[in-house]
C-alpha cells in the first residue's frame, strides 16, 4: 500500500484533542497547525479515519506543499505536482476552496483559476489530452496558503464530518457534532460518571456521549466522496475500516450510563429523543422537558457538560445576567459536581458567581467562544472500585 500524509482540518483551539485522537486510532503525527492536524498513513487510513474520528472536520489527501509568491512561481510549482498519479483521466477535478493568509497571493478566485490551468496542462501533457471529460469520480482540490507556503489537499470526506447522520430533527443546532465530541473530550468525564446537559437542545451533547460510552464510530452511518476513488482508494479499504468499526460497539445498557438531557422546550426534547434514536443511543439517555432552575441529581460527582444561550440576538441580551445567575445557583446545589460550559458570553463568570478554574478559547467558526471549567474533587479510591464492583454484578 502506498502511503500519504493527510490532514485534518478541526477547530482552532481543539488541535490537540484531535491528535490524541489520530494517535489513539493508531497514525503517526506528522505535524500540528492552527486548526489541522497532519498525519501519516496508508489508503486504509483515509477510510478509518473519515470513519473513526470524532473532533475532525473533514480529511484532506495532501497532493502538494510548496512556496510560491508570485502567480506564475504558483503555476509552475502546481504543474510540477504528479496529478496523474492521484487523477484518472476522466476524473472530475477543480480548486473547490482556496485561502490565503499573510501571503502575497491574496485573491482567492486567481488562485482558483491558475491552479486549475496548471493541473489540466500537466494532465494533457501525460494523457496526451487537450481536453477532458470531467465525467467521472469528483476530486475536488482544497487550498491554503499561508506565509506563502501552498497546501494542496485533496478532499475525501465530502459533506463536513459533523454530519454523523443522526440528525433527523429539524431543530438547527447550536453547536456542531465535531465540537461537541471535543468539548466531552476536554473532561476527564467517563462512562461511569453521571453527565447533565440542562441545555440540551437537540441532544447533540448527550448523543456524542453515548456514542463514546457504546463506542459507535461516528461516522459508521454515512457515506464519503472518496469511496469512488479507485484510482487511489481501495474499496475494500472502507469495507475493512466499517467492518474494524462495528466489532469495537460495546454492549453496555442504561443500567451501565447516566446520560441525561434537559430543556425548557419540550419541542427540542422531543426531537433530541429522535435524533438519539436513529443515533442508536436512545435507550442510554434519559431526555426531559425541565427548567436549570430545578436541575438537581442524588449522586456526587458528576458533570454538567453544557451549551447554554449566548444571547447572540440583540433582544436575547438582556435575559443572560439573570440565566447565568440560575446556572450558578443550579450547579451550587450539586455536591462534588464539576461544570464544563462553551459560551461566547463574556461576563458568565461574572453572573455564574465564582471564577473557572479553567478557561479554554475556541472558535467556533468565527465565533470566539470561552470553555469555562470548573473542577470538582475526583471521587474517592474506594467508592471507584464499589462502583466498578456493582457495575460487573
Amino acid at each position: 500500500m502506498s502511503e500519504y500524509t493527510y490532514i485534518a482540518p478541526c477547530h482552532f483551539g481543539l488541535e490537540a484533542v484531535l491528535k490524541r485522537e489520530i494517535e489513539g486510532i493508531g497514525y503517526k503525527i506528522v505535524r500540528v497547525e492552527d486548526g489541522r492536524v497532519f498525519f501519516s498513513g496508508n489508503e486504509y487510513a483515509a477510510a478509518f479515519a473519515n470513519i473513526c474520528l470524532r473532533s475532525a472536520e473533514r480529511i484532506l489527501l495532501l497532493a502538494g506543499e510548496f512556496t510560491a509568491r508570485s502567480f506564475d512561481a504558483l503555476y509552475d510549482e502546481t504543474k510540477k505536482i504528479a496529478w496523474e498519479e492521484f487523477l484518472p483521466k476522466n476524473a472530475k477535478f477543480w480548486v473547490t476552496k482556496a485561502s490565503s493568509v499573510r501571503s502575497k497571493l491574496c485573491s482567492p478566485s486567481d488562485i482558483q483559476s491558475v491552479m486549475k490551468k496548471a493541473m489540466v496542462d500537466r494532465m494533457g501533457e501525460h494523457y496526451g489530452m487537450r481536453r477532458f471529460p470531467e465525467d467521472g469520480p469528483a476530486y475536488p482540490l482544497r487550498v491554503s496558503i499561508k506565509k506563502d507556503v501552498v497546501t494542496a489537499a485533496f478532499d475525501t470526506t465530502g459533506t463536513s464530518l459533523h454530519k454523523r447522520g443522526y440528525r433527523v430533527s429539524p431543530v438547527i443546532a447550536p453547536i456542531s457534532e465535531t465540537l461537541a465530541a471535543a468539548l466531552i473530550e476536554l473532561t476527564p468525564w467517563h462512562p461511569d460518571r453521571v453527565l447533565v446537559d440542562p441545555f440540551c437542545g437537540s441532544g447533540t451533547i448527550p448523543i456524542e456521549a453515548a456514542m463514546m460510552a457504546r463506542n459507535i464510530a461516528p461516522g459508521a452511518k454515512r457515506s464519503f466522496l472518496a469511496e469512488n476513488w479507485s484510482s487511489i482508494l481501495a474499496a475494500e479499504s472502507w469495507e475493512k475500516a466499517r467492518g474494524r468499526a462495528a466489532e469495537g460497539v460495546r454492549e453496555i445498557s442504561k443500567d451501565d450510563v447516566d446520560i441525561q438531557g434537559f430543556d425548557i422546550d419540550p419541542l427540542a426534547v422531543r426531537y433530541a429523543r429522535e435524533n438519539a434514536r436513529e443515533a442508536g443511543v436512545l435507550d442510554l439517555i434519559h431526555f426531559q422537558t425541565r427548567d436549570v432552575a430545578k436541575l438537581s441529581h442524588p449522586k456526587k460527582y458528576g458533570f454538567i457538560i453544557t451549551n447554554p444561550p449566548y444571547g447572540e440576538r440583540l433582544e436575547d441580551k438582556a435575559a443572560l445576567p439573570a440565566l447565568y445567575e440560575t446556572i450558578g445557583r443550579a450547579y451550587a446545589g450539586l455536591d462534588s459536581w464539576s461544570m464544563y460550559l462553551i459560551t461566547s458570553y463574556e461576563d458568565a463568570e461574572r453572573y455564574i458567581g465564582r471564577r473557572a478554574d479553567k478557561n479554554r478559547k475556541i472558535y467556533n467558526g468565527m465565533l470566539k467562544t470561552y470553555f469555562y471549567q470548573y473542577l470538582g474533587p475526583k471521587p474517592p479510591r474506594r467508592e471507584k472500585k464499589t462502583e466498578q464492583r456493582q457495575s460487573e454484578e
